[in-house]
């Protein structure tokens, strides 16, 4: 043979190489069927501690004040300004009742206090009677008693009868209860004028009364036009009906007010334990999956829903099955969204109490053995 021939290496057997092959595959397949159970137990086991720190729920819905418009006048609505869903603001006018009626009304209470002032200028005229009645009253008593005296003098000397004694003492008498009349007309006029004689016209109370009068017939006009009380949404303004007769106090539209919103929901009573006024929640509208909303606990529910239910549920019976009941809880927002928030929409909440659940008795004690720490606080994700 040639040198060529004497270099060639030996051709390794085919079973040999399939059996090295096996036990390279053998070496990698064991780690891995081994490693898989252990990560499902650390993920388990990962998850048991730290799921406890979140409280979630999918039964909860963005809230708004519903505000309910009802005329504060009767009568029968004369026109509707207002079309549905449209934006409106305060001030603006939502329908009119037709006011024929009250613009009477305030024509009326308009003369009331034009003849309320009126009479009340007849007081001063009729004080002003009296007093000169007193003091021409007086001047007569003081005339008859100079004429008494003389007549008394004449007496003395016997120069006068008795009758004309009697005569000028009569007329002495008269003039003094002339002069109580008069007094008593005086007091009588001054009391019509509130026992102030320089009171203001407007200020009697009479005025007073027919102003007040007027100022009630001039509100009830203005309330015939019927606004908005807030910034919002109008709804429900199909129920208006021109030549509709409402009553006062009745709703007959409602304002959505957009400026107001707030999250209601409704946790398992077993989800409370550690949830607290303050505690960060992330909120996720299905109108909106891609964007997440921050807020925060703001309050919890005096009671469950069934308490406040119309028809609560007896528990006092033989066939009772216990039910995981849920509180509502508030949730505001902690900045505003530019998204569009309708009252009612779903949403989805997660609270982030802050709570870790602790390792079993026997893993802590096995991790102190190994000198590792076991404070689930320190396993936790910050």
């Amino acid at each position: 043979m040639s040198d060529s021939q004497d270099t060639i290496p030996p051709v390794a057997s085919a079973p040999a190489t399939r059996a090295r092959r096996s036990r390279q595959r053998g070496f990698i397949r064991y780690p891995l069927m081994a490693a898989l159970p252990l990560a499902l137990v650390a993920a388990g086991g990962w998850y048991w501690i730290t799921g406890s720190r979140w409280a979630s729920t999918e039964n909860a819905y963005v809230q708004q004040n519903k505000v309910l418009v009802a005329p504060e006048v009767e009568g029968r609505i004369a026109e509707v300004l207002v079309g549905q869903n449209q934006a409106v603001k305060p001030g603006d006018v939502l329908f009119r009742i037709d006011d024929a009626t009250y613009r009477i009304a305030l024509e009326k209470a308009d003369g009331a206090v034009a003849l309320a002032r009126l009479q009340v200028e007849e007081l001063r005229t009729r004080l002003k009677d009296a007093q000169l009645k007193a003091d021409t009253a007086r001047n007569t008593l003081a005339f008859q008693d100079v004429q008494f005296g003389r007549q008394e003098k004449l007496r003395t000397t016997g120069n006068n009868t008795e009758a004309q004694y009697d005569s000028a003492r009569h007329e002495l008498d008269l003039a003094q209860q002339a002069v109580a009349v008069a007094d008593q007309g005086v007091t009588d006029a001054l009391v019509a004028l509130g026992g102030n004689a320089d009171i203001e016209t407007d200020r009697h109370p009479s005025v007073l009364g027919a102003l007040a009068a007027q100022n009630s017939a001039r509100l009830d006009l203005k309330r015939t036009l019927v606004r908005a009380p807030t910034i919002g949404t109008a709804s429900q303004v199909g129920n208006l009906q021109i030549g509709q007769y409402i009553a006062s106090g009745s709703p007959v539209m409602a304002i959505i007010d957009t400026t107001s919103a707030w999250v209601e929901a409704n946790f398992k009573e077993t989800d409370l334990g550690h949830m607290r006024r303050g505690q960060a929640a992330e909120l996720t509208l299905d109108a909106y999956p891609d964007t997440t909303i921050k807020g925060h606990v703001e309050s919890f529910g005096g009671g469950t829903g069934a308490i406040f239910s119309l028809l609560p549920a007896q528990n006092a019976t033989g066939n009772w099955v216990k039910v995981v009941q849920r509180i509502p809880v508030r949730i505001a927002l902690d900045e505003p969204t530019s998204m569009p928030l309708k009252a009612g929409l779903s949403v989805g909440v997660d609270v982030d109490t802050g709570f870790i659940r602790p390792l079993p008795a026997f893993l802590r004690t096995a991790l102190d053995t190994l000198g590792i720490a076991s404070a689930p606080e320190k396993l936790a994700i910050k």
